[in-house]
């Protein structure tokens, strides 16, 4: 039964975290667009890694480590307000991690679609070698 609790309080983390991100008046973060993917907690409920990702694919990596840099300064803001948000006894102290599985699933996809296309391609030319 504490699984179920732990994913039931990381999904209720991870909405509130999406909404609190809002508010943050950080240049760094209210400039990005983030999309907070997951949050894992700990079964103490002591820590919870939030997942994140940004839509910006050509942000640099200095641009990335800005934003890293301004969710960690962030932290205690928001962990506050999910105090507030969340009847928790325990309110988990909050680590970031940038999560590029989107993009990395986005470049296999298309990789694959790549692929079929190719041998599509090669199938007509036998074809027609043939004829």
């Amino acid at each position: 039964m504490g699984k179920y609790r732990q994913h039931r309080v990381g999904d209720a983390a991870r909405q509130e975290i999406c909404d609190i991100l809002r508010d943050v008046k950080d240049p760094r973060v209210s400039s990005a667009f983030i999309t907070v993917t997951s949050v894992d907690v700990t079964p103490d409920f002591k820590y919870a890694k939030v997942f994140y990702s940004t839509l910006s694919d050509n942000a640099t990596a200095e641009e990335k480590k800005e934003l890293a840099a301004g969710l960690r300064s962030a932290a205690g803001f928001i962990r506050s307000q999910l105090a507030q948000r969340l009847n928790l006894r325990i309110t988990p102290e909050l680590s970031f991690i940038l999560d590029d599985s989107l993009r990395r699933g986005v470049d296999i996809a298309a990789k694959i679609n790549n692929l079929e296309f190719n041998d599509i391609d090669t199938e007509d030319t036998e074809e027609d070698e043939k004829a």
